[in-house]
């Protein structure tokens, strides 16, 4: 059977004994998980309490992301890879579930490449930030996921990727999480955040796109609010990679994944 991607937002809002109730049940009906997760409230308040500033840059583009120079890298490994990682590996234990915790950095499970320089627009104008420890994912360690499953591990990721000089690297949570399914040929991606799906009048909740295809994609871009564009970018990756289908669901409500298995909130296929 093949496994199933879970990616759970960072941000604050999500109902996570909902999503460990929902994993707890599927994998006691034999379905392996693969559970990604962020970290960004956790990294914030973090921040905050050793007074280290918060900084988002917004490339020309318009994607936004959290600027990760050296002191914000500590804390956001702290938060990532302990607090929110440990959090919930301890509440599937208590579930009956053999969770096992794991940066992107154990076993080389995620590989990225160092933005070295980075385009940033502020004020209006570009300039260069050289100092930042994000990364482009480059390669996924499926050997390693399938080993674990094997064994009746339920893998816990944290969204850190191991750079060319083994530096640890911050790189965004759903592409990780499509680069995993693809890598495992999972059948499907669930993306679960405090929102129901992609709004076609953010922050409107009633108007919610409910099916999406690949063509579609631009499309979905034109519409998508900032954090929604790397969703969807993730998506394409996904679909691309080989996976069938990817929901777009609400982390904020009982049995997330299962109405996201269901088709309940914004459903992305290749066709």
């Amino acid at each position: 059977m093949n496994p199933i991607v879970i990616k759970i937002s960072g941000s604050e809002g999500a109902d996570l004994d909902a999503l460990c109730d929902d994993i707890a049940v599927l994998v006691g009906q034999g379905q392996p998980i693969i559970l990604v997760h962020g970290a960004s409230a956790a990294a914030t308040a973090l921040a905050e309490r050793a007074g280290v500033p918060v900084r988002m840059i917004t490339s020309p583009s318009g994607h936004s992301s959290r600027y990760t120079d050296p002191a914000t890298l500590e804390m956001y490994v702290a938060a990532a890879a302990g607090q929110v990682n440990k959090d919930l590996v301890g509440r599937l234990q208590r579930r009956g579930v053999n969770a096992i915790g794991l940066s992107g950095l154990d076993g080389r499970l995620l590989q990225a490449q160092r933005k070295r320089a980075i385009r940033a627009v502020e004020k209006g104008k570009q300039r260069i930030i050289r100092d930042d420890y994000t990364g482009k994912l480059t390669g996924a360690n499926a050997g390693l996921l399938n080993l674990l499953i094997s064994a009746g591990y339920t893998p816990v990721i944290a969204p850190l990727a191991i750079g060319s000089d083994s530096e640890p690297l911050n790189v965004d949570g759903d592409r990780a999480a499509a680069l995993l399914a693809a890598s495992v040929h999972a059948n499907n991606l669930i993306i679960l955040a405090n929102v129901p799906g992609l709004l076609s009048d953010f922050p409107d909740e009633t108007s919610l796109v409910q099916r999406l295809t690949l063509s579609e994609i631009d499309k979905a871009m034109a519409m998508a609010e900032g954090r929604m564009k790397r969703k969807i970018l993730a998506a394409q990756e996904a679909l691309e990679g080989g996976v069938t289908q990817v929901v777009f669901a609400d982390a904020r409500h009982a049995e997330p994944v299962g109405d996201g298995l269901a088709g309940q909130g914004t459903v992305l296929e290749r066709s």
